[in-house]
């Protein structure tokens, strides 16, 4: 089934395939080729433009010329929802906080089968349907969650083979929640310099909600979390919904406040045990066994939180602000912002410093927190809704434990 999107947008449809948990946008395609190379122009060493292009090498002043669109997001939605009423039961913490302090109302759960290389897997099926077979894609980038199907392992390498992305080379990013906005900027990078890579593919999946005990006060920030999958399909010499530019922040005195510490060399180390149920872990560790707890935790919470108090916000502001005057835009022209999952007050906080309402936004309230897919899913919702028109100033928001704060600008439409 396919239908246009939002009122004028003939150019953005979406396609809904078996039961609607798989979907994807899409932009028609360009009509402009590829950036033409004046033959013949003297370059270093006697080689020209067209052939420093065929070699897949391009100067700084061709790579000014040549966008880079994003073309299609897909997204893959697991069957199973949860509620708010359901973790509240789990939690003991009243429905009513979970729905308006925590800003839930449900959240997709993956089932068994729902692996992460499979799940990004089926949102770039759907990225893809209708546009490019997958054997035309040249780069493949992973930048979901580190907890996937095995640990120590190359997810990236894995979704290529299932996905049939034979010529795609394949690497991964790990930034944690932040790492969307970012993804798009290296792949942009990546793409201006290298002219071979005409066709790039990012893949996020997250299930992060295995590793989150609703009985763990410590990690209720993370009772959010929520699976499932997005793909972006990026296109060099793309004259739609061209990536701009992005700014970042890092805070690395939060780098250890949020893990799963009983995975890695610290522990291994010094010969922890791995307890998967939180409460078995923490009798044991009361009884000063050398146990470690194996699923997400803060190891303080109240110091965590009136740290990134005092600044997150303010960080928010200044790398949505930094990526659209590094565009060339005053941030008040700004007219969608595809967050990163929080709650309404944080949020419509955000759009109010740049004279924004809420409906030039997303919220993820049923949706949770799907690790660095929050903003390519607002984004994909956003458009649905008809809230992203011709010609906006788009900025895809990110953040995540480190502590880092991403935007990156997109302009959307024709270039």
């Amino acid at each position: 089934m396919r239908n246009n999107v939002g009122k004028g947008r003939d150019e953005d449809t979406m396609a809904a395939a078996g039961n609607g948990a798989r979907r994807h946008i899409k932009s028609l395609p360009s009509k402009r080729g590829s950036p033409h190379v004046a033959a013949g122009r003297s370059t270093r060493g006697g080689v020209t433009g067209a052939q420093r292009a065929a070699k897949g090498r391009v100067s700084g002043e061709e790579i000014g010329t040549v966008p880079v669109g994003l073309r299609s997001i897909g997204v893959y939605y697991p069957e199973t929802v949860i509620t708010s009423r359901e973790i509240a039961g789990w939690s003991g913490i009243p429905e009513t906080v979970i729905r308006e302090k925590f800003g839930i109302e449900s959240k997709r759960k993956a089932g068994p089968e729902d692996t992460v290389s499979e799940m990004c897997t089926k949102a770039a099926r759907n990225c893809l349907q209708g546009i490019i077979e997958p054997e035309a894609i040249d780069l493949l980038i992973y930048h979901g969650s580190e907890y996937r199907d095995y640990y120590v392992y190359n997810c990236s390498a894995q979704i290529q083979h299932k996905l049939g992305a034979v010529n795609a080379k394949t690497f991964e990013l790990h930034n944690l929640c932040s790492s969307g906005p970012l993804a798009l900027q290296l792949a942009r990078s990546l793409m201006l310099v290298h002219s071979e890579i005409k066709n790039t593919l990012l893949v996020v999946g997250t299930r992060e909600s295995d590793l989150v005990d609703y009985r763990n006060e410590r990690a209720r920030f993370m009772f959010n979390f929520a699976d499932g999958a997005a793909a972006c399909l990026l296109q060099r010499s793309c004259d739609r919904n061209e990536i701009l530019a992005t700014e970042m922040i890092t805070d690395g005195s939060f780098a250890t406040d949020v893990a799963v510490h009983a995975i890695g060399n610290v522990n291994y180390a010094q010969g922890f045990q791995l307890e998967p149920d939180f409460g078995l872990a923490e009798e044991a560790k009361a009884q000063g066994k050398k146990v470690s707890y194996y699923g997400l935790d803060v190891s303080d919470p109240v110091s965590m939180k009136e740290r990134l108090d005092t600044l997150s916000l303010a960080n928010f502001v200044k790398v949505i602000r930094g990526a659209a005057e590094k565009s060339g835009y005053n941030p008040y022209e700004i007219k969608f912002l595809a967050p990163i999952f929080m709650k309404r007050s944080i949020l419509d906080h955000i759009l109010a410093q740049f004279h924004m309402t809420p409906e030039q936004s997303f919220v993820l309230k049923s949706f949770g927190h799907v690790q660095s897919a929050d903003a390519y899913i607002s984004v994909y919702e956003g458009l649905k809704l008809g809230r992203i028109r011709e010609g906006d100033l788009v900025i895809m928001l990110g953040a995540g434990t480190g502590y880092s704060w991403v935007a990156t600008a997109l302009k959307w439409g024709k270039c």
